[in-house]
């Protein structure tokens, strides 16, 4: 049996953490620059307010409910994942993180029926006890079916954190009343094209032949159907990884204006690029540069900078990479009363860093690099992060994200500890 456990509303639970007043109230969490919402709390869910809606068409409405608003708080909540998942790896030997606020755990050998499930309310007690975080953890013989059980146990609060599919009645009457559309992997694209062939639900999904299934979706969906079917064949750890990496970001009020400015912001994000190379070794042999002016803002002067460069040897390495990325910045860049409102660095052409090509006449002393690079993440590992960087990167940050609802680092900085009045 698969576990897969689910922060409830993670960005909006680590919030109430640290402020008990936010308990029963309408909380929501907004995008880079306070853009738009990008989570709700559930009494949030029930005002109607939608996901991805724009700050600004629901400032009044917000005010007059009484919503809590904040911006994202990314190093907290990274703080508070790593906590979840350090207390979830201490139930299984087998556990793989998902993503921020999700992770599966492999519960071969924790027997089965109530027990199973007592063993799974542990779990969920302790992740609450421990971090403070709601959760709630779906459990069934694959991992699609997890995410189906977990679907459950978040929509009805009798499951008591914890609902389990292990029987046939259950698979079946739980995929007669899941949308095609909330099943993991099928997609956007795959359920409408599914939806237009006449399936409504996983159910009508499952009674479909394997053919026409492969013949719909190719192999990807014919896993995902073996899944829903009772039978595991997806391995988290196998899926596939990204074919390329995007860091950018939105400015605050204007943009940027000066190439220093916009030189710092370019050289950060391609030293971002590379350190998500270096996690799931690999590296790249093209870098894209971007930045681009407001299109709605028709009273300033338009102007847009896209290039791009290959690599003779693929790279992971945050010193090639940034000085590349800074070198065609400075290329492109046009003098004048330029207000860049957005820019970015798009590294692709990926490839394992243990299969790379290298090049007869290269100039670049590979397993020094190698080195060098180890000792900074060393470095920065005990030290936090930037600890040591680029020179380039800077330390100016006028480039930064507007965040004028944002909280305290409590659980990283000592500055932004919490204090506790003794009476």
């Amino acid at each position: 049996m698969v576990g897969l456990v689910d922060c409830n509303n993670f960005y909006c639970s680590c919030e109430r953490v640290f402020n008990p007043e936010l308990q029963g109230r309408p909380v929501v969490v907004l995008s880079s620059n306070d853009g738009c919402i990008v989570a709700r709390s559930n009494e949030a869910k029930v005002l109607g307010i939608q996901m991805g809606v724009p700050l600004y068409q629901v400032r009044d409405f917000l005010e007059r409910r009484n919503v809590a608003v904040f911006s994202c708080n990314f190093t907290l909540y990274g703080d508070m994942s790593r906590r979840v998942m350090t207390l979830l790896s201490e139930f299984t030997p087998n556990f793989t993180q998902y993503s921020v606020d999700e992770a599966f755990l492999d519960l071969s050998g924790f027997g089965e029926g109530d027990e199973l499930r007592a063993y799974g309310k542990k779990i969920v007690d302790a992740v609450r006890r421990g971090t403070g975080i709601p959760v709630t953890m779906g459990i069934a013989p694959t991992k699609t079916l997890a995410k189906v059980a977990s679907r459950y146990g978040k929509k009805y609060k009798g499951y008591g954190g914890v609902c389990m599919i292990d029987t046939e009645e259950k698979r079946v009457k739980a995929l007669q009343g899941i949308p095609i559309s909330d099943v993991w992997g099928i997609g956007r694209r795959g359920a409408a094209k599914l939806e237009y062939a006449g399936i409504a639900t996983a159910w009508d999904f499952v009674n479909r032949s394997e053919g026409w299934v492969r013949k719909m979706l190719s192999i990807t969906g014919v896993r995902t159907w073996l899944e829903l079917r009772g039978e595991s064949c997806i391995d988290v750890d196998e899926l596939p990884e990204k074919r390329s990496i995007c860091t950018s970001r939105s400015f605050a009020e204007l943009g940027l204006s000066s190439l220093q400015d916009v030189e710092e912001a370019v050289a950060n994000f391609a030293a971002s690029c590379a350190r998500k190379l270096r996690q799931q070794k690999s590296c790249c042999s093209s870098l894209t540069v971007f930045a681009y002016t407001s299109r709605f803002r028709d009273d300033l002067p338009q102007q847009a900078i896209n290039i791009s460069r290959q690599f003779p040897v693929p790279t992971a390495d945050s010193r090639e990479l940034v000085a590349a990325a800074v070198s065609l910045l400075k290329r492109s860049w046009v003098k004048g009363n330029y207000h860049y409102k957005k820019a970015g660095v798009l590294v692709w052409d990926i490839s394992s860093d243990n299969a790379v090509q290298t090049c007869l006449f290269d100039p670049v002393d590979r397993e020094r690099q190698a080195r060098l690079a180890a000792a900074v993440e060393s470095i920065n590992h005990r030290n936090g992060h930037d600890a040591v960087k680029l020179a380039v990167q800077g330390q100016r940050k006028n480039w930064h994200l507007k965040c004028e609802h944002i909280t305290r680092q409590y659980t990283t900085n000592l500055k932004d500890i919490i204090r506790v009045k003794l009476k």
